[in-house]
Formats: C-alpha cells, sequence, structure tokens
C-alpha cells in the first residue's frame, strides 16, 4: 500500500507530496544505511573467525606456487610426447577410475531424483494432502541436505565398507534433500487451476499429482536434475577422498605418498571431465528447456 499524504495547516498538495518523497527518502537511506552496517559486522565476524589474516596470506601465496612448481611435470618441446608419456604412465587405469567416478554420480543422482520426486508433492504445501504429512516431509529432506555428501560418505563407508557403494548411497541422499526442495518449490509454483479442475471429475491425490501437477513442472525437474548431476559429479571426486570409490580415492593416495606428478596428472583429468560434463549437461539443458518453450 502506498503513503498517504495529508496536507498540514497552510501547506499545498505540491509540498505535501515533496515533503512524503523526502521523509521516504530519508527513510529508504536509513535501511540502506543499516544494512550496510549490518553487512560490515557480519564480515567482519567472518573474518575474525575464518582467521583471515593480510600477513598469513601474502605469506602463503609463495608456498601456493611452490606447490604448483613442484606437482608439474617437466616438459620438453623436444621430447614432448615422452614427456607426457611418462606423466601419464598410469592413464588406462586412471580413465576406469573417471569412468567409475562418472558413473557413481549418475547413480547416485538417479536415486536421488527419483526419491525427490516422491517427496517433493508431500513437501508441497499447496499439494500436500494434510498439515502432518508436510511437516514430516520437510524436515526429511532438511536433514538429508543438512549433512554434507563427505560426512554421509564417512559414515556409509564405516557402515559398508571401502568402494563406490557408499559414494553413492552419499551422493543419492544428499541428492534427495537438494532435489526434494527445488521441486517442491517447483510445485508450489504450478497454477491450481489445473488442480482444481481435476479434481472437480473425481480424481484422487495420485492421480490429481500425475495429470495436473506433474506436465506443469516436469521441464524444471529436468533442468534441476541435470544441474545435479553436474555438481555430483564434482562431489564423486572429492568424497573419494575418504574411500568411496572413484578417481577421489587414487588421488588421495597420491598426495599421501607425495607422488607429485601423478597429483597434477589426476588434478588435470579431473578438471578436464568436470569441465566436459558441465558442457554437456548444460547442452542438454538447454536444448530440453527450449524444446518446451517451443510446444
Amino acid at each position: 500500500m502506498g503513503t498517504i499524504i495529508h496536507p498540514k495547516n497552510g501547506e499545498d498538495w505540491a509540498s505535501s507530496f515533496e515533503r512524503a518523497r523526502a521523509e521516504l527518502a530519508r527513510a529508504k537511506r536509513a535501511r540502506n544505511a543499516s544494512f550496510v552496517l549490518l553487512l560490515l559486522f557480519a564480515l567482519g565476524i567472518s573474518f575474525w573467525a575464518g582467521e583471515v589474516r593480510t600477513s598469513t596470506l601474502l605469506e602463503g601465496i609463495p608456498n601456493f606456487f611452490n606447490y604448483i612448481n613442484d606437482i608439474a611435470p617437466e616438459l620438453r618441446h623436444d621430447h614432448l610426447l615422452t614427456d607426457l608419456g611418462e606423466w601419464y604412465w598410469n592413464l588406462g587405469h586412471w580413465l576406469i577410475l573417471l569412468v567409475d567416478t562418472v558413473l557413481i554420480a549418475f547413480l547416485g543422482t538417479f536415486l536421488g531424483t527419483v526419491a525427490a520426486f516422491l517427496l517433493s508433492f508431500p513437501a508441497s504445501r499447496n499439494l500436500s494432502p494434510n498439515g502432518t504429512v508436510h511437516f514430516a516431509s520437510r524436515r526429511l529432506l532438511e536433514f538429508a541436505r543438512a549433512v554434507p555428501e563427505l560426512v554421509y560418505a564417512l559414515v556409509f563407508v564405516f557402515s559398508f565398507g571401502i568402494g563406490p557403494l557408499p559414494g553413492v548411497l552419499a551422493l543419492a541422499v544428499h541428492t534427495t534433500g537438494a532435489l526434494g526442495k527445488l521441486f517442491s518449490e517447483a510445485n508450489e509454483n504450478a497454477s491450481l487451476d489445473t488442480v482444481e479442475g481435476v479434481r472437480s471429475v473425481g480424481a484422487d491425490w495420485f492421480q490429481t499429482m500425475r495429470f495436473a501437477v506433474v506436465p506443469q513442472v516436469l521441464p524444471n525437474f529436468l533442468s534441476y536434475s541435470l544441474l545435479r548431476f553436474e555438481i555430483n559429479v564434482r562431489a564423486a571426486s572429492v568424497i573419494g577422498f575418504v574411500g568411496a570409490g572413484g578417481i577421489g580415492q587414487e588421488l588421495m593416495f597420491v598426495i599421501r605418498q607425495f607422488v607429485y606428478s601423478d597429483i597434477s596428472a589426476l588434478v588435470l583429468l579431473i578438471i578436464l571431465t568436470v569441465v566436459l560434463m558441465d558442457i554437456s549437461c548444460e547442452r542438454l539443458r538447454h536444448r530440453l528447456i527450449g524444446r518446451e518453450a517451443l510446444l
């Protein structure tokens, strides 16, 4: 609602409008100043809690470049192929581990997407059968995404042993929580006119979700799922550090053994794989969105 202008004694409407505008401007400046002060305070507390020190940063920068120099291989232009062959001496095995990483991410994303799809409807405020189901679904999704994938991987490695299975489970659980929130928000933005129309012909709750809601939100679901797959490819490389399979497990081994050339080779392979997956998923996502827009 807008501000109601009341002229004071002896004041015309133009003066009243100008006075009200000035008051609104002062109030806006006060809010902006309060926000800036709050932001500066939060930044100060964050720098203090994070122990961010300029001196430490300046002292550590040379060490960073020294480490990069240590792990970088020696590549001579006159013996380039030989040097590359020595650098990637175990390429076949590493590629197998990279494929394992991508498959771990794919399976974890698939399982998590299915679970998020099923939980997103009762977790939506406008679609949930009742308040109890809505509350329970929301809390379950919050619990699933509140714990990082790495922690889940540690728990599952302890439970099921070292290998790809803990990685798949860790990604699936966290993906369920993350995508479940996004899916439920997409559901809450769906048009209720279609929902009421389907209900009016006698459809039950499941039929209403199937025929009234899913066709509206499916493009968003596909887009979010592909984006999550990109994220999980990166996450699958990290959770391997705790024994959850894939290329990350091999990378952690060579880091502990201080095999510097292998560290740089594996890091470069991971970077290239993530870039290729990101580009591929982005193009597929845009094609799906574009095709839906044409329809």
